[in-house]
């Protein structure tokens, strides 16, 4: 997959500092596309629910903490239905598609958008895409009606299967325009989206009337901008499974050590989480903390003081966590999923949380396709559920920041070391400049590495 461009940011500017990071319309490139009354207006289950359809104007801030004298700052268009939509339901011709790795409640999310689509707007042709984005160009399509989407929220995986890579821009757009689509649904992370943006820009280059809609998806809950991705809860919810299971067997034997690797290759949030909701754990390791091994406040000496303490303990690991200490050749096995609790965790059904929020997602991706938006993802900020332009969502990792309360309360809960000196700690991220352009566009720059000293 080529780099996508980096595209002008659609910004709407408002007194006292209010920054709106729009998202694409479909009008922004088809003027005179027709608009058609909302079917929900005449749903029984909705025309009865007061102020049901958002306002135009409804938006969702970035950050929720501020000071009175300071800017507004940085919001989202919030999500939800809206009183005119630029589809007519008979027109709709949706497709769905999975990539990446394994993730609680994928199957809830293909669930509800399928139910989303004919039970709220009577859309009868909808396709799940075959194995990721090379299922466009290489594998058959799944028909979706309710009845084939009906029980698999209760199963683990996706039924659409998945895939890493297979991205060909100009492949998925012609299968697109060949098959009649014009509501794509993709569900990944990063670079799915990634992905997902480099197939509206196309899209919008041939004047396609095609929206493309994002539902982001990580286990490791490492997407910037949103509150947590599905799937997380129930990933932190089955770490204790693990866990518990550990510390039982630590317990049991003396100077027993019970060792948890979960997932985190790059962020440590499920492990931070997984030991703070445990209360057995006696050290969390995770990628974004650096540990010495041995000498004075080095992890061995903390583990033989525990042992003398407690005859026992439990340590918790980010599979990405110490990599500066393994050897070249360990480094190459990271490359493989390791057995430890990955495919436990990865395979289970969404717990109940995260299946109400996977129905959430869908449903908000359903309303803003439908309402014509393009080029977004659907994701909560706030507790409230946002349309997030890709290139947010796109522009770096999410990190546990261990300079942070969380971080303390993990330490807290633990009272384990932090194995770091003042000179190690990083400074504070600063905030990137937003350079305004004619017309209300401004160009955003791209985030490449954090700042530290």
């Amino acid at each position: 997959m080529t780099s996508p461009k980096r595209n002008k940011a659609k910004i709407v500017n408002g007194p006292g500092g209010y920054i709106l990071q729009d998202v694409p319309h479909l009008i922004d490139y088809l003027p005179d596309l027709p608009t058609y009354p909302n079917p929900l207006q005449d749903n029984p289950a909705y025309s009865v629910v007061k102020q049901y359809f958002v306002d135009a104007d409804d938006s969702v801030p970035e950050k929720i903490v501020v000071h009175k004298d300071g800017p507004r700052g940085i919001h989202f268009r919030r999500a939800g239905p809206r009183q005119k939509v630029y589809f007519d339901s008979d027109e709709v011709h949706a497709c769905i598609v999975t990539c990446g790795g394994l993730c609680p409640g994928l199957n809830t999310v293909i669930r509800e958008i399928v139910s989303s689509l004919s039970c709220m707007y009577s859309v009868n042709r909808i396709l799940g895409i075959d194995g990721g984005y090379r299922g466009f160009y290489a594998k058959n399509t799944i028909p979706l009606d309710s009845k084939v989407v009906n029980d698999i929220h209760k199963r683990g995986g996706t039924i659409l299967g998945t895939s890493r890579g297979g991205h060909d821009t100009a492949k998925i757009v012609d299968s697109i325009l060949d098959r009649g689509i014009n509501q794509v649904y993709i569900i990944g992370g990063d670079g799915t989206q990634r992905g997902a943006s480099v197939i509206f820009e196309e899209i919008r280059r041939r004047g396609l009337k095609v929206a493309v809609v994002g539902i982001p998806k990580t286990i490791d809950n490492d997407i910037p901008v949103i509150d947590r991705s599905f799937g997380f809860d129930t990933a932190v919810e089955e770490a204790q499974r693990a866990i518990n299971a550990a510390h039982v067997e630590a317990e049991s034997n003396e100077n027993g050590i019970g060792f948890v690797k979960l997932m985190g290759r790059y962020s440590g949030f499920i492990a931070m989480y997984a030991t703070l909701a445990s209360r057995d754990v006696d050290c969390c390791l995770i990628p974004e903390s650096p540990f010495y091994l041995e000498g004075e406040g080095g992890l061995l000496e903390f583990i033989e003081r525990r042992l003398k303490e407690n005859g026992h303990m439990v340590i918790v690991l980010a599979e990405g966590a110490g990599q500066d200490l393994m050897s070249k050749r360990m480094e190459s096995n990271t490359l493989e999923d390791a057995s430890d609790p990955t495919y436990m965790i990865r395979a289970v059904p969404s717990n109940a949380s995260d299946n109400v929020y996977c129905s959430l997602l869908a449903q908000s991706a359903v309303h803003g396709a439908m309402a014509g938006y393009t080029g977004y993802t659907s994701g909560l900020v706030n507790g409230r559920q946002t349309y997030i332009p890709y290139y947010r969502i796109t522009e770096k990792q999410n990190h546990v920041v261990i300079t942070d309360r969380m971080w303390a309360r993990l330490l807290s809960s633990t009272n384990q070391p932090s194995f770091l000196g003042p000179k190690d700690i990083p400074e504070e991220k600063k905030e990137l400049p937003v350079t305004p352009l004619p017309d209300g566009i401004v160009d955003i720059p791209p985030v490449t590495k954090e700042i530290t000293k």
